[in-house]
């Protein structure tokens, strides 16, 4: 067994002790776990000490059509798999003809997976948790209980504390906005792994810091990718106890036996990010992790950024024009002339909100954009790739027969899952992107979080959720490297599965950030999400974004350490968007100077031969 810290240990598989009294215990090295006699639950303990956390084992995957009930559950039947104990846990459903619990020891910890036989389609699937019909007392949900005091969630957002309590919600998939209770938007898919802990970090401003004198624990799901097939998963607290939601919406139909996802509960790790680590360790080790398709990694991609949509932003606010009728030839000429004045010379510049005439379409606004590509070109000629803003899912401009519909049969998003508009998609990124197209070197790809979500809507293929996404980005990738081969493609998806169709993770918007709390400033959270983003995606590269500092010293602190977190990027060419507060002289020396260093270490790089990667132990920061 190899620790997650990469240090070599004693080699432990988990072995079963049986007892008299009917209980079964497993130990290994980092744990052990005491089944009850009937099966229902088990006890688990970290091997440093601690409350042991105590597991619902049943489960429950309730159909559109009814709720999924326990009437008894047992007897637990032990075997091997893999050399390692292995339980089945059958159990009597009030909806499915047959049902059970597979737990497999593993050296992490038990892995869980959940199986039904029948027919009817999947709304709520609740790990961790029976739904108790038993007759007698404690009839209804029960969760699993823990004594956690701290929770870690990779996914940033509202609240924007780097750790909060473990009493408190959290929220990983692919739906979000900036409504209330919504805000969990800047990754969409995060790394599907949530880390606990019993000690409290009530003045945490770094997690990696964060070790307290008991481990953290991790609670991950995993499957390959298309199989991921609800929207999001939920961390759902209670008095004392927890359990996982995953919403299926009713998109996925069950005919004959359905295994869920894996859910592996590991201890022993020494702080969120060495958990996230082993996360990906587990998903790769079990095929469930991505590679990145291409091995080779143009330098271009490292170059800083210019994105103009800080700086429409701040046009808006002066002239009280919408945003994104300040996306134009002119102003992008304005702002690049202004940055070129500061000695400041993108490498890379990205055209955002709304270069196009409909969001689902590659035809330039003729209005705002006259002779896109020949613009392109003036830019190649400078020696500037530059990348288009590409809104996901958007309906606008594609026939209604190629989109997710409402009942009343109006279209939500593009589906992805229908062949016709798989290829309307193809297309229309080629047109971007190809010699006889527009021309352009790849896509900052936004909004991934408008992900279709509701019972009510159809959809055609089968996917729903977090494969769906994966196959609308599959679809843009294979079209975007077809068209040409080193086109830049930029996500905001750190999820390990994601890795195949992603060059470089954004680390999104600071919004959010001016929350009260003393612990959520700009700096704290951005490391944050970078880490998030190396430990999940390993070889990745990090776009540091810039959109929007709240205010002047939080944007200079953010400068001054970017290049520690990823390639730097830059939004605003004159003023802060937000505040209104104008740069100074000093802001563009320190810019030039950020940038000189950065290019400096990619010039080392091409020197000494090294490999491109994303990221080390203490973060990301675009190099080897």
């Amino acid at each position: 067994m190899t620790s997650t810290t990469g240090h070599r240990t004693a080699a432990v598989r988990p072995e079963v002790v049986h007892h008299r009294d009917g209980t079964s215990e497993v130990r290994a090295a980092r744990w052990r776990m005491t089944v009850a006699a009937d099966g229902l639950t088990a006890l688990l303990h970290a091997s440093d000490g601690g409350h042991p956390v105590e597991l619902q084992l049943a489960g429950v995957l309730d159909r559109t059509d009814a709720v999924d009930e326990t009437l008894d559950a047992g007897p637990a039947e032990w075997h091997t798999e893999d050399g390692r104990p292995a339980l089945v846990l059958p159990r009597r459903s009030t909806v499915w003809q047959e049902a059970c619990t597979r737990v497999l020891c593993t050296d992490e910890g038990p892995e869980l997976t959940w199986e039904v036989r029948g027919r009817g389609a999947l709304r709520d699937v609740l790990p961790l948790a029976v739904r108790a019909a038993f007759g007698g007392r404690g009839g209804g949900l029960r969760p699993s209980g823990h004594a956690w005091q701290t929770l870690f969630s990779p996914n940033p957002g509202a609240p924007a504390r780097l750790l909060r309590g473990a009493g408190e919600s959290a929220v990983i998939g692919v739906v979000g906005d900036a409504r209330p209770g919504r805000g969990h938007w800047f990754f969409t898919p995060a790394p599907l792994c949530l880390a606990l802990t019993q000690d409290r970090f009530p003045d945490a401003t770094d997690p990696a810091r964060a070790r307290g004198t008991l481990s953290w624990w991790t609670v991950s799901a995993g499957a390959p990718v298309a199989d991921l097939t609800f929207t999001q998963m939920h961390y759902v607290p209670s008095d004392g106890g927890f359990h996982l939601g995953l919403d299926y919406e009713g998109h996925t139909e069950v005919d004959g036996w359905y295994r869920t996802p894996a859910v592996l509960v590991s201890p022993g790790h020494a702080d969120p990010y060495e958990g996230l680590r082993a996360h990906r360790h587990w998903l790769d080790r079990r095929g469930w992790a991505a590679a990145a398709r291409g091995t080779e990694r143009p330098a271009w991609w490292s170059e800083p950024m210019f994105c103009g949509w800080g700086a429409q932003m701040g046009r808006a606010r002066e002239t009280g024009l919408p945003a994104p009728e300040m996306s134009t030839r002119a102003e992008y000429d304005t702002h690049l002339e202004k940055l070129r004045r500061h000695g400041l010379d993108p490498g890379t510049v990205v055209v955002d909100d709304k270069w196009q005439l409909r969001y689902g379409s590659w035809e330039p606004d003729q209005r705002r954009w006259p002779d896109l590509r020949s613009w392109i070109d003036e830019q190649h000629g400078q020696g500037r790739r530059v990348l288009l803003w590409w809104r996901a899912w958007s309906a606008e401009g594609v026939p209604d027969e190629l989109c997710v519909r409402t009942p009343d049969g109006r279209p939500v998003t593009l589906d992805p899952g229908h062949p016709d508009a798989r290829a309307w998609l193809a297309e229309n990124v080629r047109r971007v992107l190809a010699p006889d197209g527009l021309g352009a070197d790849g896509l900052k790809v936004d909004f991934t979080a408008d992900s279709p979500t509701g019972e009510s809507l159809t959809a055609g293929g089968g996917r729903w959720g977090i494969a769906l996404l994966h196959q609308y980005l599959d679809t843009l990738y294979r079209s975007a490297k077809s068209a040409r081969s080193d086109a830049l493609i930029v996500t905001h998806t750190p999820h390990p599965g994601f890795a195949d169709v992603t060059d470089m993770v954004r680390l999104n918007d600071m919004l959010r950030l001016d929350d009260p709390d003393p612990y959520a400033p700009v700096v704290p959270q951005m490391r944050l999400r970078a880490a998030v983003a190396a430990a999940a995606c390993p070889g990745t590269l990090i776009d540091t974004d810039d959109w929007c500092a709240p205010d002047l010293g939080q944007w200079r602190a953010y400068t001054r350490v970017k290049d520690q977190l990823g390639v730097p990027a830059l939004y605003v060419s004159s003023h802060l968007d937000r505040t209104g507060e104008p740069l100074e002289e000093l802001d563009y020396a320190a810019l030039r100077e950020l940038w000189s260093r950065w290019r400096a270490r990619l010039r080392g790089m091409e020197r000494g031969g090294g490999r491109w990667q994303a990221a080390d132990r203490r973060g990301a920061n675009g190099l080897g």
